[in-house]
């Protein structure tokens, strides 16, 4: 029989998978758990054969009170039977409770004993499904921890968001409220990299290289999927800013439809790059950088005197400047999108260094990473509403005839040219509250 298969998600009707071939499981359901395989190849852990004798109590009239079901499990492995066991359930149907305390306690009268539920399967499995799981993730931080300790936390809490999202980025599932998958993958792919480069003293530089090479590659993939996702929620936005004055309907369902189709080829490529063994070699990698993260002898000093050093770097780039790209200090409110753009990477790695350190230096650390995502959620609109600009432009030149599609474009345009000057104005505030000297004092 050919191998089938459904994937079930809360609060979604479950969805069939192509089956595979004999004795195969589904090709889509081999890639859903890429991340716990890690291109391994699969194949039967145990067989689990279960003989049920069901029983129903009734009443006088003939109304159905309980059910009782008596499973006899055996675990065979290569047709051998391994282990037994024996495994009861009752469950209350039209009956009340008194009569379900007299079924168990005459279960137990007749030498049953109560435990908690726990699936057949697992119990077969024993230890290799009840056993850590080799992705190990951020335990509870000492009080006074190691700077190593405080770098492992961030590197596996970034491993974990990227690796628990590929599931359901494959399942194009969204996350949340207004969330998508794609996005908070490629999050934890920047992160980990800020991360990286951040804390890069106290983590071998021979080993980490490899690791920001190879999520800058997936996050390459995400962006193409992300970008489509930001600027077709942006089309509905702005087309709905003024609802006395919408744009023309017909143009914007056209505009949709070219992001739609750039969405799906984005998606398609990004399935292609998760099917992929570089992809499988780099889960593999991640997995063994969360178990045993590549420490300097630096990361054995203690977090307070170490850490507050290394952010200071990306905060002091941030706030005056490096390498042509102007500060937030002084951003100049005139530059070209492009500056703003440039200033904007430089705050969102200053941001994930306050956000990594914030919980373990306390003081007015926790304050800043609050105001430094405030600063970011202003940087990003600005991102967001000049490549949004840009796009409707693009769209409406690939067919110069059709005159409509010019004015909604054009008035599309200028609303998200609002948008950027109100971020301008705004700015200047929004900085000076993260500026202040009592927010920073504690910065080097």
């Amino acid at each position: 029989m050919d191998g089938q298969a459904a994937v079930r998600q809360p609060g979604r009707p479950p969805r069939d998978l192509p089956g595979g071939g004999p004795g195969t499981p589904p090709a889509d359901l081999l890639a859903l758990v890429t991340a716990f395989s890690r291109g391994a190849e699969l194949e039967p852990a145990a067989v689990v054969r279960t003989v049920r004798r069901a029983y129903e109590l009734r009443d006088a009239d003939d109304r159905l009170l309980v059910e009782i079901a008596d499973d006899a499990v055996s675990v065979l492995e290569d047709r051998k039977v391994q282990s037994k066991f024996r495994e009861i359930e009752v469950e209350r149907k039209g009956g009340g409770r008194k009569l379900l305390d007299r079924v168990e306690e005459a279960l137990h009268e007749a030498g049953a004993v109560a435990g908690g539920f726990t699936p057949k399967l697992v119990r077969a499995l024993g230890d290799a499904a009840t056993g850590p799981p080799d992705l190990v993730r951020a335990g509870e931080l000492p009080r006074k921890p190691r700077a190593g300790e405080v770098v492992t936390a961030a590197i596996r809490k970034g491993i974990e968001r990227v690796l628990t999202h590929d599931p359901l980025v494959r399942l194009r599932a969204p996350v949340g409220d207004n969330d998508t998958a794609v996005h908070q993958m490629r999050v934890g792919c920047r992160r980990l990299r800020s991360d990286l480069k951040t804390f890069g003293p106290l983590v071998d530089s021979g080993w980490a290289k490899p690791l920001r090479d190879e999520l800058g590659w997936l996050a390459g993939l995400l962006g193409g999927a992300r970008d489509a996702e930001v600027l077709r929620a942006r089309l509905r936005r702005t087309a709905s800013v003024d609802p006395l004055s919408p744009p023309e309907e017909a143009s914007v369902a056209r505009i949709d439809a070219d992001l739609a189709a750039r969405h799906e080829e984005a998606l398609v490529a990004l399935d292609v790059g998760l099917r992929s063994d570089r992809y499988a070699k780099l889960v593999e990698n991640l997995v063994a950088a969360a178990r045993e993260p590549h420490l300097t002898p630096l990361a054995h000093e203690r977090a307070v005197d170490v850490l507050p050093k290394l952010v200071s770097r990306p905060w002091r780039t941030f706030a005056l400047g490096a390498k042509g790209v102007d500060g937030a200090a002084d951003l100049d409110p005139y530059a070209p999108d492009e500056q703003w753009h440039a200033v904007r990477i430089n705050g969102k790695r200053a941001r994930y260094a306050v956000e990594a350190v914030a919980g373990v230096l306390g003081g007015a650390a926790p304050e800043l990473a609050k105001a430094l995502a405030g600063v970011q959620d202003l940087l990003g609109e600005h991102q967001d509403a000049a490549t949004a600009a840009e796009t409707w432009l693009d769209i409406a030149m690939s067919d110069p005839d059709d005159h409509a599609l010019a004015v909604t474009a054009g008035r599309l345009f200028e609303r998200e040219r609002t948008s950027i000057r109100t971020v301008r104005a705004e700015f200047p505030e929004a900085w000076r509250r993260a500026a202040k000297p009592r927010m920073t004092d504690w910065l080097p």
